[in-house]
């Protein structure tokens, strides 16, 4: 619309030929909103609240007397305030870059004034204290005009030639190289350490693998051996058990020859011998009878049928002793046990056939006769069979 005006959102917007503004100002200061403006009678000028820089290099002396050389920037603006609008307008309005270079030269002085009562020392390890002193110092004269600051930073600090913040320094530059060389010594110990160690384990990884290497191969080759020898050994155990079955074998024949011999030669042997001994012993006991009738001369004619019969009782026996099979269990003392009772089987029989044939004789005599069986006066020849 003709004769509105609104100022941006960074400016003040100041009306300047009607009544005074606050405070008695010349204008009126307004900010944020639109204002109708009568053309021709009222005048309208804009003041920037933005932000605004001013940079600082100045010369200074330290308490100890020595130059410095110290770079600053300033950051500042109108404040927001109608006052501070109302004293920075007054002052800048027409020509408003003045206000960096104002801003300039008042820090400029309160650099000079701060650090003229600090040391070398302070203004390099405390910057932060300098420009909090030099924002306090001059907050008040930066208000007169209007501004504020938003902040104050140290960009550097050079001494020139005379090399003072380099000598102050160079304690510092020597520890910290020392620490340097320090850590560079324990980082190559380390990294020599390391490469120690991961040589070792190499090493041992290597060793270990020609330790399994070699327990393999040799289990390898004990393996081959054992196939290699496997088929000799299976057929040698075969060999061998064959050798001992034929070996068994052969025993068994031989036990059973021996069983063989025993039973065709040695008991037939033992049986004649024994026979040979039954007629020895026959024969000897005739001839006792024989001895022993003709000592008596009783009973003559009844020893000598007996005595003539004994002999034909033995034989007999003895030859059915020799056609029998006659197993002996004991050797030469049972056959002779079976000998000896074959002669004391005859004996018996000789007694027996005595008693019958004397009570026969004695039943004759008392009969009043010689008993004859014939009836020449011969006595009968009885015959005695073993079966």
């Amino acid at each position: 619309m003709f004769g509105y005006r609104v100022p941006a959102p960074d400016q003040a917007m100041l009306i300047s030929g009607g009544r005074r503004g606050q405070g008695g100002a010349p204008f009126r200061v307004v900010t944020g909103h639109g204002k109708f403006v009568l053309p021709v009678f009222r005048k309208v000028r804009f003041l920037t609240l933005a932000l605004c820089e001013s940079e600082v290099a100045e010369k200074c002396v330290t308490r100890q007397g020595i130059a410095l050389t110290v770079r600053a920037v300033i950051a500042f603006k109108v404040g927001n305030d109608t006052e501070s609008i109302v004293n920075a307008g007054q002052r800048f309005l027409s020509d408003q870059d003045q206000m960096s270079i104002l801003t300039g030269r008042i820090f400029a002085g309160h650099l000079r004034s701060i650090i003229g009562s600090m040391t070398v020392e302070e203004i390099v390890t405390e910057r932060q204290k300098l420009a909090t002193e030099v924002l306090e110092t001059s907050k008040t004269e930066m208000a007169k005009i209007g501004l504020i600051v938003d902040s104050l930073q140290i960009q550097s600090i050079d001494d020139g030639d005379t090399g003072y913040i380099e000598a102050m320094s160079a304690p510092h530059k020597a520890a910290i190289q020392r620490q340097a060389q320090i850590a560079q010594a324990q980082a190559t110990q380390a990294s020599v350490e390391a490469q120690q160690e991961a040589a070792r384990n190499q090493a041992e990884y290597s060793r270990q693998t020609a330790v399994v290497q070699a327990e393999y191969s040799a289990e390898v080759d004990r393996a081959q051996a054992r196939a290699a020898q496997a088929g000799p050994l299976a057929q040698a155990h075969a060999q061998q058990e064959v050798l001992a079955a034929q070996t068994e074998l052969a025993e068994r024949r031989a036990q059973l020859r021996q069983q063989e011999l025993v039973a065709e030669v040695v008991k037939p042997a033992e049986a004649e011998a024994e026979r040979i001994k039954l007629l020895a012993t026959a024969e000897a006991e005739r001839m006792k009878i024989q001895a022993e009738a003709a000592a008596s001369h009783d009973r003559v004619a009844l020893d000598r049928m007996l005595i003539d019969q004994l002999p034909q009782i033995v034989k007999e026996a003895s030859a059915g002793l020799a056609n029998a099979n006659v197993n002996v269990l004991n050797g030469t003392d049972g056959l002779g046990e079976i000998a000896a009772g074959l002669v004391g089987q005859g004996l018996t029989i000789l007694d027996s056939v005595r008693r019958n044939l004397g009570t026969a004789a004695s039943s004759d005599t008392a009969g009043g006769g010689t008993g004859s069986a014939n009836g020449n006066g011969t006595a009968h020849s009885g015959r005695v069979e073993i079966e």
